[in-house]
């Protein structure tokens, strides 16, 4: 798939990472959730854009940005991208994994982040409890290892919904957009592929040396010890607070943008 005229390429020591610049103003970072990449966030760049600088890039091994052959950190990555970019601190805004890239720049790398927005992930060092969600990430495992794209996409498809609803009570297109994203993705990489990610640690015992804003953005049909946790992230920040979308799951902003476009906004005006 030939990459997008618009996306720019940054050079690193593990080949080149791409992202999406656009707009003007004081910067935000989009950070997509796993498996997807920048056009994940196509209906907030525009609402975004009209006032601030807009930062999205593809995490290394997603989009167009190189794959790993190497050890490397996300919070690392991104450090590096915003370094050259010369932008200050900026606000990061992460859904699922790119919630997790968030909170662990935040805490390694305190001085380029002036607030975060966090959507369906707390820390690096959370994890679901529940049975439905381990139950699919076995079957992410198992497809995976099996080589059956289909059955791994079927697994991944049905996060959108969630435990409690079917596939059809929420937009086609959605599912649409996410599934041509993933394929995309896993077109990337070989069955049995060495992952070099190296993730942060001991994350919740450094919450509290977070000296700005967090907000937490996440569905109701999340589960409760989910909320559970993204309430405690934010209760440990100066001026953090946590708030629901009713009605939806783990991707709030492509189920309703115009009301995580609406909060995310506002949320830009406090600062």
């Amino acid at each position: 798939m030939t990459a997008p005229a618009d996306l720019r390429r940054l050079p690193s020591a593990d080949g080149d990472l791409t992202y999406l610049d656009t707009g003007s103003g004081d910067p935000v970072v989009l950070l997509h959730c796993g498996f997807t990449d920048h056009r994940y966030w196509a209906d907030q760049i525009p609402a975004l854009a009209a006032e601030h600088r807009v930062i999205v890039p593809d995490v290394r091994g997603h989009g167009w940005s190189a794959n790993a052959t190497r050890p490397f950190r996300w919070a690392d990555d991104l450090a590096g991208l915003l370094r050259r970019l010369g932008t200050g601190p900026a606000v990061l805004v992460g859904v699922s994994m790119g919630g997790v890239i968030a909170t662990d720049t935040l805490l390694d790398h305190p001085d380029l982040v002036r607030a975060a927005v966090v959507s369906g992930s707390a820390t690096g060092d959370w994890q679901y409890t529940d049975d439905w969600h381990r139950g699919i990430q076995a079957e992410y495992a198992r497809t995976l290892a099996a080589g059956d794209i289909e059955g791994w996409l079927n697994a991944f498809l049905r996060v959108l919904p969630g435990e409690h609803r079917t596939a059809d009570a929420v937009d086609p297109d959605i599912a649409r957009r996410l599934r041509e994203m993933a394929l995309h993705t896993l077109s990337k990489h070989a069955p049995g592929e060495k992952d070099w990610l190296v993730h942060s640690t001991g994350s919740w015992s450094r919450v509290s040396n977070v000296r700005v804003p967090v907000l937490t953005v996440n569905g109701t049909l999340e589960p409760a010890d989910l909320l559970a946790a993204a309430e405690r992230l934010a209760a440990a920040t100066p001026g953090g607070r946590s708030v629901t979308i009713d009605g939806v799951g783990h991707y709030p902003n492509l189920e309703k943008p115009q009301e995580y476009n609406r909060i995310l906004l506002d949320f830009l005006k406090s600062l």
